[in-house]
């Protein structure tokens, strides 16, 4: 379940489906949010956070198991370049843990704001004995210092908001109750700038990773 309000210029996306997987209810959410909040028209922008525990546990790997894994993982990544290349300022407020599909989605925002007292950023396939996706590679290479991205791929380090900020993987930290609105302060100001412009402009910077977003893992 997703609950989308607006907030002034400022459209906030909740996720509040327990752990947050990617399961067809949520990627059919995802999608129907993010027509909803590129539909409008004047200033705007965009954050997302969760609620509880979690911001995203990443992938459901039991509907995964149920359904055609290429096609599944497609419409996931489908979600990250969505969001990557979104025509307006994009912020996420890390209320909680980010784990594996959901730390990548994480990092597809143009801004991350990690909460201070609870949750972590994992990227854990090397512990599940696990490939990456070449899009999940090329997102990870793109938005984190290469340092730290050889580190978080090769180690599965849990990174708490301190750690996660002295890495590059998010931009700041804030207590739980100001997470929100840490965010909502980083996109507010650049309302203005959203036009067809920042999806181009977007769109040339990230063009290899979106490439790579389309292909199939493994391939």
């Amino acid at each position: 379940m997703i609950d989308l309000k607006r907030e002034g210029d400022v459209f906030v996306l909740r996720l509040d489906a327990g752990e947050n997987r990617f399961n067809s209810e949520t990627i059919s959410d995802w999608n129907h949010a993010l027509d909803e909040v590129e539909a409008a028209e004047g200033p705007k922008a965009l954050v997302t956070s969760g609620t509880g525990k979690f911001y995203s546990n990443g992938l459901d790997l039991d509907y995964m198991g149920e359904v055609d894994a290429d096609a599944y993982l497609q419409s996931v990544m489908a979600i990250m370049g969505r969001v990557l290349v979104f025509p307006c300022a994009t912020a996420v407020a890390v209320n909680g843990h980010a784990f594996g599909a959901g730390a990548q989605l994480l990092l597809c925002h143009d801004f991350r704001i990690m909460r201070t007292e609870r949750g972590y950023f994992c990227m854990p396939e090397i512990d599940m004995k696990a490939p990456l996706h070449p899009g999940m590679t090329a997102i990870i290479m793109a938005r984190v210092p290469t340092p730290a991205a050889h580190e978080l791929i090769v180690t599965g380090t849990r990174y708490g908001a301190e750690l996660a900020l002295a890495k590059g993987i998010v931009d700041a930290i804030a207590p739980e109750d100001e997470v929100v609105a840490a965010a909502i302060a980083h996109v507010a100001p650049l309302a203005a700038k959203a036009h067809s412009a920042m999806n181009l402009l977007k769109s040339g910077m990230y063009r290899h990773v979106l490439e790579a977003l389309k292909q199939k893992l493994g391939g």
